[in-house]
């Protein structure tokens, strides 16, 4: 089992300070990991982090035995994939061409009918195969999520990494986005670690949760022991209480003091 480790991870883009020794006691393959916080939190930077897109100043990130740091840039795409924030193609390619070259990214470009039925599936199974033939120019904020969440999970990977994936989704898709990516995290027995805004959806799909501030981590663990942590209210800088819910979730009230 490849379990992902975040040793005393520093960062800064110039004098601003991001993270600041962040640690992650090591996160188990098959578990969703919800990661909470506030804006400028540092959730994005710890993400591009982890994928390889920014060096840390200090500390380092493992999988398993092996730190991410030694690979080289094709081997860390093929095992970790990551989901950012901003959906960003081509405008003149098409939804099933751009989740096609998420598919062929690493495989060389010759497509086959495999890879052609494979991607059809992907969009059947993401709620989007009606969006197959329209141009990633015309998709609403919302289409564009589902659209980089399919090419997220398109290929298989030992890292699944999810920035705020359904900001700009209806509660429907929500529900929908988040159990497709617990399950193919289960499934393919990998870690997932999804930025969540909402606490009530990280209450209910995550395993594990992570709550940064201030460039730290301030708690980690279970939903029930980190969302009843009095870090929780100081970093959001409201009052907090939970409940069980009517199918024993845990819901998260927030008032302003």
């Amino acid at each position: 089992m490849n379990a992902l480790s975040i040793t005393d991870l520093s960062f800064a883009y110039g004098s601003r300070a991001i993270l600041n020794g962040a640690s992650v006691a090591p996160l188990k393959p098959g578990k969703l990991t919800a990661l909470i916080g506030p804006n400028a939190s540092g959730k994005s930077t710890l993400f591009k982090l982890i994928a390889g897109l920014l060096s840390p100043s200090a500390g380092h990130v493992s999988l398993g035995q092996t730190d991410l740091a030694t690979l080289s840039t094709k081997d860390r795409l093929a095992r970790i994939r990551f989901m950012p924030q901003f959906f960003a193609a081509n405008a003149a390619l098409t939804v099933f061409d751009v989740v096609m070259m998420a598919e062929k990214q690493l495989q060389g470009w010759r497509v086959s009918p495999e890879d052609l039925a494979r991607v059809a599936e992907a969009l059947h199974d993401g709620g989007i195969g009606h969006l197959a033939e329209a141009y990633v120019s015309e998709l609403s904020g919302g289409q564009s999520q589902l659209v980089s969440c399919v090419q997220a999970l398109i290929r298989p990977a030992d890292v699944y990494l999810f920035d705020e994936p359904t900001s700009a989704l209806d509660l429907h898709h929500q529900l929908g986005v988040l159990s497709r990516i617990r399950d193919a995290v289960r499934a393919r027995d990998a870690v997932g670690i999804v930025a969540l805004h909402d606490l009530n959806l990280a209450a209910r799909f995550a395993d594990h949760l992570i709550l940064l501030g201030q460039g730290r981590v301030l708690a980690q663990g279970l939903p029930h022991d980190v969302l009843r942590n009095p870090a929780l209210a100081r970093t959001y800088g409201v009052d907090v209480t939970i409940t069980p819910g009517p199918r024993k979730e845990l819901t998260v009230h927030a008032y302003a003091p």
